[in-house]
């Protein structure tokens, strides 16, 4: 069993970072913070005319016809560079509940668009903070029409379409709803992490279309929840080597009593934890990579195991590189604030650490 990539998507991966690095500096993550856009549309388009939007949608549908460990290896690249896009709410949540559960109709309609950029998609599942459960959903559909409230939404305040769970009138089930209809509000919400946006989005008898079977919803949910956890989790994974290697730098730059603080040896074991979790967190990360890929068995406890450990992971880091960078660590000017933001919203992105533990635990 090999758990490593092909030199093929390696090359894939040295393009993505290549293309990132160039396009997208982290002076671009800070003006999307700092600014009135809700993401980087230069960047979006950009990342539609790579095809990275595309990546797993088959051909037949405008894709790239690629599999999910390529997607996987562009994820790390984008967490790596903090690309504020849209990318996660739109390709590891709306393009795959399309792919698994769409009718040939609803591809035709949404994934051509989807992979060229021109709609963005998102998932709506929550209706209150710190909502991890399904059972508790109260937005209903009847008729065909849907009413309730979904917050937080990432991308809401930016997406053409939401997939969104209600309970219909044979139990949960997933919807595809139109947000620019009148039955819509939107309202952006502040953000810990300015850079990926969330908004409120109510419904009024909103007109909204059956995705997948009726009555399923709770199982579809759960594996679009896997799914975009593998995904996700190879971005915290990018973003948590960027950290490591940007604080290795920093320590090995810094020099008190006429040597690098990297050298004393509270700080040399601190990097070596920073390290482990780190490797740790691929290791789990690739497995979960695996999985999805050839649709195991294994995939959801090989998600909830790259979820738990890449969060983990991330939050140690990025708080780890604030640490260790000093006094400036906590100033506006340095990028370390930008990191522990995105790790913040990427740890909640999916439900909290503690669900996907108790998941793991359930799973077990």
């Amino acid at each position: 069993m090999n758990f490593d990539f092909s030199d093929d998507q390696k090359l894939l991966q040295q393009t993505a970072r290549d293309y990132l690095t160039e396009q997208a500096p982290l002076s671009v993550c800070r003006e999307i913070l700092e600014g009135d856009q809700p993401f980087k549309k230069e960047l979006w388009a950009g990342a539609a005319e790579m095809g990275w939007l595309g990546t797993v949608i088959p051909e037949e549908y405008g894709g790239a016809g690629f599999g999910h460990l390529e997607l996987a290896m562009i994820a790390e690249e984008l967490g790596r560079s903090l690309a504020p896009i849209p990318f996660g709410s739109s390709v590891y949540c709306a393009s795959e509940a399309l792919i698994k559960a769409g009718t040939d109709e609803q591809k035709k309609k949404y994934l051509p668009q989807l992979a060229n950029g021109e709609r963005i998609g998102t998932f709506a599942l929550t209706e209150k903070p710190g909502q991890n459960d399904v059972e508790s959903i109260t937005a209903k559909v009847a008729g065909g029409q849907l009413s309730g409230t979904k917050m937080p939404v990432a991308d809401g305040d930016v997406a053409d379409f939401a997939v969104v769970a209600a309970v219909g009138d044979k139990g949960l089930s997933l919807y595809l709803v139109d947000l620019d209809q009148s039955g819509v509000r939107r309202t952006a919400l502040q953000a810990l992490d300015p850079s990926r946006s969330i908004a409120r989005l109510d419904f009024d008898n909103a007109e909204a279309t059956l995705l997948g079977e009726e009555g399923q919803g709770a199982a579809l949910a759960s594996n679009l929840l896997d799914r975009a956890a593998v995904l996700m989790a190879f971005e915290q994974l990018g973003a948590a080597q960027a950290c490591f290697e940007a604080t290795r730098e920093f320590t090995l730059g810094r020099y008190a009593f006429g040597r690098p603080v990297a050298s004393f040896q509270a700080i040399k074991h601190r990097l070596a934890d920073m390290w482990c979790e780190l490797e740790m967190a691929r290791s789990n990360a690739y497995y979960g990579a695996w999985a999805l890929s050839g649709e195991e068995p294994e995939l959801p406890m090989a998600a909830c195991i790259a979820r738990i450990q890449a969060t983990e992971a991330l939050d140690l880091i990025s708080l780890e590189m604030i640490q260790m960078h000093g006094g400036v660590g906590y100033t506006w000017e340095y990028d370390c604030h930008l990191f522990y933001r995105r790790a913040k919203a990427l740890g909640a992105a999916l439900g909290s650490l503690a669900a996907w533990k108790d998941k793991l635990v359930d799973r077990i």
